[in-house]
């Protein structure tokens, strides 16, 4: 399987390292709009082809399948463009940087019949995939109530690099630099830690988003620093749940933790994940008289990379598609209006 990597940024290493682990799997190709960014990438993962637009590429043609790890604003053109060419795709997070765009690339990837995946990294989480399991199972009962949450503290805590100085964090402050916040980088990743977790769809939101004064003018530089920086959301699952979700760049001591906790009629049970790993635990059976939580062993899962090349090995589309991407983002367009008009807002269209 010969594969493409679109963009060359930091994620675009990791892309590289997954899929240059794999038997099969060749890399191929490199596209980057800057010659001594592609070169420097490719030289470092042994990449022999070289391209500055993604359209020299296509005109080449000698790869099977493309890993998209463009800008957020990039992911529409190219993967339409990849689409139209007929190569499965494997896209960054967010899918697009609305609902509308996403649903355009979820309809064409349908049409053309081909394989395409969105890398939720947090599928990745063994944890995840077993709290998962278990709810499906019925073991826990019907959910009630969820609670979920993504904490970050690089707003006040160097260990990631200094965002006062850093363009690679600075952009993520400034809407006119692209960024929709917290909401819009890891808004989708709690979401979907959530509702895939409880094997539930969003039914209503409300949200209120948050950006606080963060220099003089709140702004350095270029960069006017008005992207959100917390959100709370209230959301109504389509068993009838609720469901508080929250993320913040504030969290001091918590440098980046994502947390489900899902309460159902016969037991309770939670996911951490954070550096230092993930935790599984559950109170169910004869422990919730006394509240007793135990630690599970999850196991191990294939990754969303492994889980791509099998998908277009086999020809199965694999989870999570570009269209499960869409909804979540449907999600998140709406929890912008909700916010403004101060209201809750349901995702089913014409209510």
């Amino acid at each position: 399987m010969r594969l493409l990597i679109l963009g060359t940024g930091w994620m675009a290493q990791e892309h590289a390292r997954q899929f240059g682990r794999m038997e099969g799997v060749e890399l191929v190709g490199a596209v980057d709009l800057d010659r001594k960014r592609v070169d420097e990438f490719s030289d470092t993962y042994g990449i022999p082809n070289r391209f500055t637009s993604l359209q020299e590429a296509l005109a080449w043609d000698k790869f099977d399948v493309a890993a998209n790890v463009t800008p957020d604003r990039i992911h529409h053109p190219t993967t339409m463009a990849l689409i139209a060419a007929g190569k499965p795709v494997l896209c960054e997070k967010p899918l697009a940087e609305n609902f509308e765009k996403a649903n355009e690339m979820a309809d064409a990837a349908e049409r053309a019949g081909i394989i395409n995946m969105v890398n939720l990294t947090y599928r990745n989480i063994a944890a995840l995939q077993k709290a998962r399991a278990i709810v499906l199972a019925g073991e826990i009962g019907q959910i009630r109530h969820i609670e979920a949450s993504y904490l970050q503290s690089w707003l006040v805590s160097k260990f990631w690099g200094d965002w006062r100085t850093d363009p690679k964090w600075l952009w993520r402050l400034s809407r006119g630099h692209g960024s929709n916040g917290v909401l819009g980088d890891v808004g989708i990743h709690i979401l979907d830690f959530a509702s895939y977790g409880a094997g539930l769809g969003i039914d209503h939101v409300f949200c209120r988003l948050g950006t606080f004064d963060k220099a003089p003018g709140n702004r350095i530089g270029e960069y006017e620093l008005d992207a959100n920086d917390s959100f709370t959301m209230a959301l109504d699952f389509d068993n009838g749940a609720f469901g508080v979700v929250h993320a913040s760049r504030w969290a001091t001591g918590h440098l980046n933790e994502l947390r489900l906790r899902m309460y159902g009629e016969k037991g309770g049970i939670e996911v951490v994940h954070n550096l230092n790993g993930s935790e599984l635990k559950a109170c169910m059976g004869e422990n919730i008289e006394n509240a007793r939580w135990q630690v599970l062993d999850a196991g191990s899962v294939p990754t969303n990379y492994q889980r791509f090349v099998d998908a277009v090995r086999n020809g199965v589309q694999a989870e999570p598609s570009f269209r499960h991407a869409a909804e979540l983002q449907k999600v998140l367009d709406l929890a912008v209006v909700a916010d403004e008009k101060r209201t809750q807002l349901s995702t089913h269209a014409g209510t």
